[in-house]
């Protein structure tokens, strides 16, 4: 007669009146129960770098029994705004001289959410008056291409902390393509460019240039109105 082979879930014991070992079965080891406590709240958030159009927002980290993977921020409770696996993040695309409501939630590799964050509520700083920028435009064409270079210069009194400078485009046929410097996207004929990292502050007199390389259909006519954070710019 064979002796009946060990498993997994069986341990030897002692051996049977006919010399076989005996074996009793034992339960396997209860598998771990889920996660499922969310992180704590994180900290109020605080904001700096307030412009017209944009902000950076910070806030304390939040604590979880087995780790946070991320953070997502939200505007007026519902609204996401965007999501980060640090404690800050940049806030662009708003309006000026506005009012927003910010709070942050954490999440864990379990995908618990954590409860929001107190509020903040801050204003955008207001625009800049009309006349406070120039903008300097030169481009070369070629076949169906073309390459623009623009400089934006703050001539008012105040520091613009964060811009967006928008154009239209006179032809249907002209589209931006890849730039340097800012951020540009085009709907239709209009184009608009928002600061990068580095050049989102100009205090009064600096200036900064941006450019992209663009497509035409045969004709590439330049833009004559600008606006800088929805203030007209003389242009040249």
């Amino acid at each position: 007669m064979s002796r009946p082979k060990s498993g997994p879930l069986s341990r030897r014991v002692g051996v049977t009146p006919n010399g076989l070992p005996a074996l009793r079965v034992v339960d396997a080891p209860a598998a771990p129960a889920p996660d499922s406590t969310p992180p704590t709240a994180p900290g109020t958030p605080t904001a700096s770098a307030v412009g017209p159009t944009g902000l950076t927002l910070a806030w304390g980290p939040a604590t979880d029994n087995v780790g946070v993977t991320g953070y997502r921020v939200h505007r007026s409770a519902n609204v996401l705004v965007g999501s980060t696996t640090g404690t800050t993040l940049a806030v662009t695309g708003l309006t000026a001289a506005t009012a927003y409501t910010f709070t942050v939630v954490a999440v864990d590799a379990a995908g618990n959410v954590s409860p929001a964050s107190p509020p903040l509520t801050v204003t955008t700083a207001d625009p800049p008056a009309a006349g406070g920028c120039a903008v300097t435009w030169t481009s070369s064409s070629w076949d169906t291409g073309f390459t623009a270079n623009i400089t934006l210069t703050n001539t008012g009194t105040s520091t613009v902390n964060g811009w967006t400078l928008a154009f239209t485009f006179p032809s249907s046929g002209q589209k931006v393509g890849q730039g340097w410097s800012a951020n540009l996207t085009q709907s239709g004929t209009a184009v608009t460019a928002t600061n990068v990292s580095y050049n989102g502050a100009l205090a009064p007199g600096a200036s900064t240039s941006f450019g992209f390389n663009g497509t035409h259909t045969g004709t590439n006519p330049k833009p004559t109105t600008f606006t800088l954070n929805g203030a007209p710019c003389t242009a040249s």
